[in-house]
């Protein structure tokens, strides 16, 4: 019986239910939306400010992976070793393009999108503001008693010597304005808006610059000794951009004739610093052009066309020369040993891929060691470079032979030796060789390896090679986005409406004034204006003084969403 109770009570409730939904108006469908109307709804959804501003924060985002992955036109070498170290994940990031961020479809497409964007968001409110620059300062209110801020005064002259007064005195505030009957409408600060729209354009120039360069510009870098000399497609390392390669390098030839370089000798806290640090050397643009001299100093680059050759590094290159077993010279040059603290403590690599021992077997011998400029003991007994000068060389050599690498193909440090294949060179005495040289001396290897000799000590200068098409309209679109910024946060955009009204034997003159968004120092225009217009008719400029009435608004200030609407002359 209970049972039957609740399934008629149920039965109930779906009676009224549906009695309720019969008596509510049935919800019309919104008709569908032809193809040509949608495409004008997604180009206003593209174009509207908000969707640029969540492109941009989009962008700032598919930038993250760029700096935690490495990028292959970057440093390749990361990037294989990265592969090598996650197995798993290396092929998913790759067909992701997580090692070509910058030039993936993905980061293209959101780029694209943001500038497209950017521009239909900003060409229409251009037009918009050219036509209110063009247009006449907006029509008098009818009551200007209840503007946010307005002041009343009594004034001897007539209505006309008035408003030729207002007009003056306003147009020396640099409004523009406009005379009507009975009244003066003034405007200024459309120039907020210019600043906006200046602001706003220039990020797309901006991006435009920024584009051109990820497309064009490279980077290469090559490490030259003084007599040595370099050709422009050939580097060290080399960084193209996306439309670029080592074929678009203009074939200039450089020729590093000396360095000079100098250091801060006296006893000060500035002992070591460099004081002098300029490389000369023969520049040729092209094979067949005139050769000139250049003095190349930091931050004095030479130019080839619209390629910068900068000076960013320099150094030491021991003179080694390496006999082997048979007396035959098989190492004789300028080797550079990078600098590794202040004091140039420099380490470096020797590579004999060639020789023979005594015997007349193939041998392969690699040199691995310090300089030191200025050799020196440091606290702990060892030798250091007291000085960043070449007073004191000293050169420290550890010996290995066996298979240096050199024919398997894979593609080396010349600055590194690896030691995989190799083993320490062992002497009569059963302790590991190790050369301890000045120049001019030469020590014999055992085991009838041949000998090492420290002949002299050489510069090297390190130069950049660099070509940033987009880097000087970089600079100029985002001063101009600044002072567009400035503009718009800081020029107060005023309206300011005088009206003179026969009163008996004088004139009532009402100033009223109106501002977009808040601003405080309308009050103050508004009673500038009025002192102003009482001194030029000759009346105490005091707002304060003699015919003077000052008003508190009718109401708070209002905001950009809540502009009292001026009516027509003449109307209530």
């Amino acid at each position: 019986m209970a049972r039957t109770d609740e399934t008629h009570l149920d039965d109930l409730r779906d009676a009224y239910r549906d009695s309720e939904n019969a008596s509510r108006p049935k919800r019309e469908l919104a008709p569908e939306l032809k193809p040509l109307e949608f495409l004008r709804y997604c180009w206003r959804q593209l174009t509207s400010m908000r969707t640029a501003l969540f492109l941009l924060m989009l962008l700032a985002v598919a930038a993250v992976p760029g700096s935690t992955f490495p990028q292959q036109n970057n440093d390749p070498a990361g990037v294989a070793t990265w592969m090598q170290d996650h197995p798993t994940a290396g092929p998913w990031v790759e067909r992701l393009q997580g090692f070509h961020v910058y030039s993936s479809v993905w980061f293209s497409a959101i780029y694209l999108l943001l500038f497209i964007s950017l521009v239909g968001c900003v060409l229409p409110r251009a037009g918009v503001h050219l036509k209110a620059l063009r247009s006449r300062p907006p029509r008098t209110p009818a009551r200007l008693e209840r503007l946010p801020e307005h002041r009343a005064a009594t004034v001897a002259a007539g209505p006309e010597e008035v408003l030729d007064a207002a007009r003056e005195v306003l147009a020396r505030r640099r409004f523009r304005v406009d005379r009507r009957e009975g009244s003066v409408a003034a405007e200024k600060g459309h120039h907020r808006e210019t600043g906006n729209l200046l602001f706003h354009l220039s990020l797309v120039g901006l991006l435009v610059a920024v584009a051109s360069s990820s497309l064009f510009s490279y980077s290469g870098q090559r490490l030259v000794t003084v007599g040595g000399t370099m050709v422009g497609t050939t580097f060290d390392s080399f960084t193209g951009g996306v439309w670029t390669g080592q074929d678009d390098v203009p074939p200039f030839t450089l020729s590093l004739d000396a360095m000079d370089v100098s250091f801060e000798a006296r006893q000060t806290s500035q002992i070591g610093e460099p004081r002098t640090f300029a490389a000369h050397v023969t520049l040729t643009d092209e094979p067949g052009a005139p050769a000139r001299e250049e003095t190349i100093r930091v931050n004095h680059p030479a130019k080839v066309g619209g390629t910068q050759i900068s000076l960013s590094g320099n150094g030491y290159a021991p003179v080694v020369v390496v006999r082997d077993g048979q007396g035959n010279v098989v190492q004789d040059g300028p080797t550079p040993f990078l600098p590794q603290t202040g004091n140039y403590d420099s380490i470096g690599v020797v590579k004999v891929p060639d020789a023979v021992d005594a015997a007349g077997n193939p041998v392969q011998i690699g040199l691995q060691g310090v300089f030191l400029p200025s050799a020196t003991t440091g606290a702990d007994g060892t030798p250091v470079s007291g000085f960043p000068d070449a007073a004191n060389p000293f050169l420290a050599l550890q010996v290995w032979t066996g298979d240096l690498g050199l024919d398997d193909g894979k593609a080396q440090n010349v600055y590194t030796l690896e030691t995989a294949g190799m083993q320490r060179l062992v002497g009569d005495d059963g302790q590991w060789v190790a050369l301890s040289m000045v120049p001019g001396q030469t020590v014999q290897l055992p085991g009838g390896l041949g000998s090492v000799e420290f002949r002299d000590v050489e510069r090297f200068a390190s130069f950049d090679v660099r070509h940033t098409p987009g880097q000087t309209a970089a600079l100029v679109f985002s001063l101009l986005a600044t002072t567009g910024l400035i503009l718009s946060l800081f020029l107060p955009r005023r309206r300011v409406w005088v009206k003179a009204v026969a009163a008996g034997g004088a004139t009532a003159v009402t100033v009223a004034g109106l501002a977009r968004g808040n601003d405080a120092g309308l009050a103050e225009e508004v009673e500038g204006v009025l002192r102003r217009l009482r001194g030029a008719l000759g009346e105490p400029e005091d707002p304060g003084g003699p015919g003077a009435h000052r008003e508190s608004p009718a109401r708070p200030p209002v905001g950009d969403h809540e502009q009292p609407v001026p009516a027509p002359e003449g109307k209530p």
